[in-house]
């Protein structure tokens, strides 16, 4: 399937400059899917070209692929970042006619700190205007359909606990939670507990399918992270599925050559790109796990499934 692509697209402007976000179109005589791509760098590095292949994302899954910007927390602290994913929701949406966009399908796929983001906002879809928010932009639905995440970090107290714990001595201050949070977040646990997807899911009246995705080797983000949110997804019924990759550690959604933060000795850029299977564990919707196998068609499948085949989930 031919794609086309419409670069440098701004969809909102912020005090630091515009937020830009790149389209991958598929050829369709119909309205299609937009899964919205989110960057990983630990909120502070990286940007919309830290990405996986989406052109061959989009000809396998039938689905337009927008990977955008978000504010990084040099720039502006949390929750800018989930602001600027909801903005970007909210302009596909209003704008779907312009690239020939389906506004009722719309997903969420990212990498560390950007899946973080994405279910986030997968989580949150239902609050009309975050802390923050511009009231006037809330008439827009911010629900999403679909959301595939890849070694989220969940739980930003933990996050920093366990590196202390793993680095005795170093500066707290200085870990990408904090620099998100504008603090350590055991000493902002408000702050903390809005940024945590898993504490959401709760309050949620209803959640998009979520696909997680995490590595058994991640020392950047451990796998419980994962498994946390995958535990809060099942005691609401959510539809959720969580696969843990034999060995994997950090980034392995990545390109060759491209990694989060430079973290080289605990990343894997481009290793499922260039083994194409992992060997996985998969745990489902209803708590059964069993031996299977995780690659980019798995997540092809995952889009293709609850944006192609289905029209379940939250109607815009």
């Amino acid at each position: 399937m031919p794609v086309r692509h419409d670069r440098d697209v701004v969809f909102a402007s912020r005090p630091s400059g515009d937020l830009l976000l790149d389209l991958v179109l598929p050829d369709s005589s119909q309205p299609v899917p937009v899964v919205i791509w989110l960057h990983g760098g630990g909120w502070f590095t990286g940007d919309r070209t830290l990405a996986p292949d989406l052109a061959a994302r989009a000809e396998a899954t039938g689905c337009a692929f927008a990977s955008i910007e978000y504010r990084l927390s040099g720039d502006a602290l949390f929750p800018a970042q989930i602001l600027d994913l909801r903005a970007a929701i909210r302009f596909l949406r209003e704008n779907a006619q312009r690239w020939g966009l389906d506004p009722s399908r719309i997903g969420l796929w990212g990498s560390s700190a950007g899946a973080h983001l994405a279910a986030l906002a997968g989580a949150t879809g239902h609050v009309e205007a975050w802390d923050g928010e511009d009231p006037a932009e809330s008439a827009t639905s911010v629900a999403v359909q679909a959301v595939s995440a890849a070694y989220p970090p969940v739980d930003l107290v933990r996050c920093v606990d366990d590196a202390l714990e793993a680095r005795p001595g170093s500066n707290p201050a200085s870990f990408p939670e904090s620099r998100l949070l504008g603090g350590v977040p055991r000493e902002r646990s408000d702050l903390a507990t809005s940024a945590n997807p898993a504490a959401h899911v709760a309050q949620a009246p209803s959640l998009p399918p979520m696909q997680l995705a995490h590595g058994t080797a991640d020392v950047a983000v451990g796998h419980v992270h994962s498994e946390i949110l995958h535990s809060a997804l099942l005691a609401t019924g959510a539809d959720a599925e969580l696969f843990l990759l034999d060995g994997y550690k950090h980034g392995f959604l990545n390109p060759g050559g491209r990694m989060e933060a430079g973290l080289k000795d605990v990343m894997d850029d481009g290793r499922l790109e260039a083994e194409t299977w992992a060997t996985a564990r998969r745990m489902d919707a209803a708590g059964n796990t069993n031996k299977t196998r995780f690659g980019f068609e798995t997540i092809d499948a995952f889009f293709r499934a609850h944006l192609i085949e289905s029209t379940r989930g939250a109607v815009a």
